[in-house]
């Protein structure tokens, strides 16, 4: 295996990793030849030397794409649309995904950022500990249990396993409960070389929430899904306190509409908010980031003076079993990311840059939103649905988060 290691290593321009290899003793050295063999560290490099043409917007063409305003449905609309869900997820075919891989380091706080700890009206609460509350509530209005899985991280599966348990999952049937790993890519400096960490290995980093298909179907979460009968299956981040994770009303817009795929979405609070917005590319739906959308449609109005690309995607999702099964087969384009990170340099020592010096590569869920010619988005509204913990102050922080969860209590 270390022949196999080392002819990899060379074939891509990576011999400081040969020459860190021999000054370890053997059981560091046997750690990095596995590691090693099992990357793809050929699509890295490959990445790296076509980092143009990595995922841009380019000449693709934008366009506009519909969406449903729930403060437009009529009351037969409303009740029909509901009734459609609530038969999906009475009939035990309705499962919960949170993706929950990030640590709570800009915030402040040390550990998985669904261990961060909130004051609210009603309590003190952990962000895990607020889902459990939607997924309970849910059971006993529709008599069923929902199976909830969780994409944990390589870097908090552990802590988020053991915070879990130490509070016995807060209720929830621990067998219903199930964790799953996102996937991670080597960085790559600027200069092309891969970088050894504090622990000896090559660094790797999460790659993006897009992996998380693929994470679906290699930990066997599609497998064990498909052998309980669920048929759809609803994403949402660990950190939105206002997220409404099950919603029959978007289960059956989707239904009505005959599409694999849904989102919801809420509308800009100003043309220059600083969010990723639904639209169509190249005839296709997806999502364009702030800092992506051509300046001259940031202000686009319609007839109707809306917001042409107003639709702020909250990461609030809901697929069809096939979907996520086309999907964990689709190859993602990458988006590149210039960030910070320490190393080891050819000495063993740690070198902390002053400046950014690596490239992480990172795939997005809302790219495979183009295995599909349409998807039913439902606008809802950001008061009631959409209070992100991100920051420690200012926008999208506890503070801010809580200030709408209590105001939506008191309703």
């Amino acid at each position: 295996m270390e022949e196999k290691a080392i002819e990899i290593l060379e074939k891509f321009n990576q011999k400081h990793i040969v020459d860190w290899m021999n000054r370890l003793n053997d059981e560091e050295k046997n750690k990095l030849v596995e590691q090693v063999v099992k990357l793809n560290i050929e699509q890295v490099v490959d990445l790296y030397n076509n980092l143009s043409k990595t995922f841009e917007i380019g000449n693709k063409k934008i366009e506009k794409i519909s969406a449903i305003d729930i403060d437009k449905l009529s009351e037969e609309e409303f009740n029909n649309y509901k009734n459609q869900g609530i038969n999906i997820i009475k009939s035990k075919k309705y499962a919960v995904v949170t993706m929950a891989g990030g640590q709570g380091t800009r915030l402040g706080h040390n550990g998985p950022k669904g261990t961060f700890k909130v004051n609210l009206n009603n309590g003190e609460k952990y962000l895990f500990q607020i889902i459990v509350e939607s997924l309970q509530e849910a059971n006993r209005k529709y008599g069923i249990v929902i199976p909830w899985y969780i994409m944990t991280s390589e870097e908090n599966n552990d802590q988020t396993l053991d915070f879990l348990k130490e509070h016995g999952y807060f209720g929830y049937p621990q067998g219903k409960v199930k964790l799953f790993k996102q996937g991670k890519a080597p960085l790559i400096s600027t200069e092309g070389k891969l970088l050894i960490g504090k622990d000896k290995l090559i660094k790797e980093a999460s790659d993006g929430n897009g992996s998380i298909y693929k994470s679906l179907k290699d930990d066997g979460i599609l497998e064990d899904m498909k052998n309980n009968g669920i048929q759809w299956v609803f994403v949402g981040g660990v950190d939105n306190i206002l997220l409404k994770i099950v919603d029959p009303l978007l289960v059956g817009v989707t239904l009505n509409e005959g599409n694999k795929i849904a989102s919801k979405s809420v509308i800009k609070t100003n043309p220059r908010e600083k969010a990723g917005v639904f639209c169509k590319i190249d005839g296709k739906p997806g999502i364009i980031e702030y800092s992506e959308l051509p300046e001259e449609m940031i202000e686009e109005v319609d007839q109707d003076g809306e917001l042409v690309f107003g639709d702020v995607n909250i990461l609030s999702h809901l697929y069809n079993i096939e979907a996520l099964e086309k999907m964990s087969d689709t190859v993602m384009p990458y988006h590149i990311a210039v960030k910070k990170s320490d190393y080891l340099d050819e000495n063993g020592k740690l070198v902390v840059p002053e400046d950014k010096n690596v490239y992480k590569f990172e795939s997005f869920i809302f790219d495979a939103f183009s295995n599909y010619d349409n998807i039913s988005i439902l606008r809802v509204k950001r008061e009631n649905e959409f209070a992100p913990i991100k920051n420690a102050q200012g926008n999208d922080s506890p503070e801010t988060a809580v200030e709408l969860y209590n105001a939506r209590l008191e309703k």
